[in-house]
């Protein structure tokens, strides 16, 4: 049986770059059926996409997220290619990339550009040293060695697809589908890829400091979510330095003097105390939690193979 192979692409105003992406992944995959998601541009992207020989569809609320959402519950497939339509990702690489999830060889790769042509390409300074920080804090958090955590360029398989919970709505989509990878223990594999800057006239819709703080919060919910014990324990090691800071002076004074004349100072350290308890114990109570997630996920992966 003919394997499936769905190439994805969001899109919102990409009326200058769409047809040539169209065209350009038609040549590198001519198997393979080619989905525009429409998201509310007004530049006729939608027009074009149709034209150029795309199956279109919309989805109507903003943000590269929910159609990632829509994309995932709507369409069927062995293989999955998810890119953008601005023309920054070479179609040489799709075969390959497509070839390692139709073999069994990995549930998602990545299209690795920091490896490659991104920091010479790439003219906005600031994105470059999003993409490290971002790159640090998650292998660092998540004890992994992946080098580029948002890139758009995606192959995925029909495991990955149907068993990965959409919940980020804007451009932090792509550090939640790394993180569930790395926390699920799903295969990963990372292919060096060509990126080229937006041509002339393309705009990003990325903005640096708004979207670069969103992808920072998505880091800290899912630190949270995913390694509840390390997230808890360290704030309740902030809680328990503060309460020792306020509490030694009131022991040192009641043990050389035996009064305690900062009486407040000393209900403030237990209470900062019991503060960092409590912590402790969340982070305890919610690792549990997760691990009978995991669990869980193992017996639909397991239903997902009957299947």
């Amino acid at each position: 049986m003919k394997n499936k192979i769905a190439v994805l692409i969001p899109c919102f105003n990409e009326s200058k770059t769409i047809e040539k992406v169209i065209k350009d992944y038609k040549k590198a995959l001519p198997e393979a059926d080619i989905y525009v998601y429409d998201n509310n541009s007004t530049d006729h992207t939608d027009k074009i996409a149709k034209k150029a020989g795309a199956i279109v569809k919309y989805e109507y609320k903003q943000g590269k997220g929910n159609v990632i959402r829509s994309m995932f519950r709507d369409i069927d497939a062995d293989c999955y290619l998810m890119i953008d339509g601005d023309d920054t990702y070479s179609a040489s690489h799709a075969k390959e990339m497509c070839n390692y999830v139709l073999e069994g060889k990995a549930d998602m790769v990545i299209g690795d550009r920091l490896s490659s042509t991104y920091f010479t390409e790439n003219k906005r300074p600031f994105h470059n040293f999003g993409n490290r920080l971002v790159r640090g804090l998650i292998n660092t958090l998540f004890k992994s060695k992946v080098n580029d955590i948002m890139t758009g360029y995606r192959a995925f398989s029909y495991k990955f697809v149907k068993t990965f919970p959409v919940l980020s709505k804007g451009f932090e989509i792509e550090t939640e589908m790394t993180i569930h990878a790395l926390d699920k223990n799903l295969l990963l594999k990372e292919v060096p890829i060509d990126y080229r800057d937006r041509p002339e006239g393309s705009e990003s819709k990325l903005n640096t400091y708004s979207d670069g703080f969103k992808v920072l919060k998505t880091i800290g919910r899912l630190f949270k979510e995913y390694k509840p014990t390390i997230f808890f324990s360290l704030i309740s090691l902030i809680f328990f330095l503060v309460a020792l800071g306020f509490g030694i002076p009131v022991f040192i004074e009641y043990f050389e003097t035996g009064l305690v004349p900062k009486f407040p100072t000393l209900i403030f350290a237990g209470f900062m105390l019991i503060i960092s308890i409590l912590m402790l114990v969340c982070g305890i109570i919610l690792e549990v939690v997760v691990k009978k997630h995991r669990q869980l996920f193992e017996l639909i992966l397991i239903k997902i193979k009957k299947d």
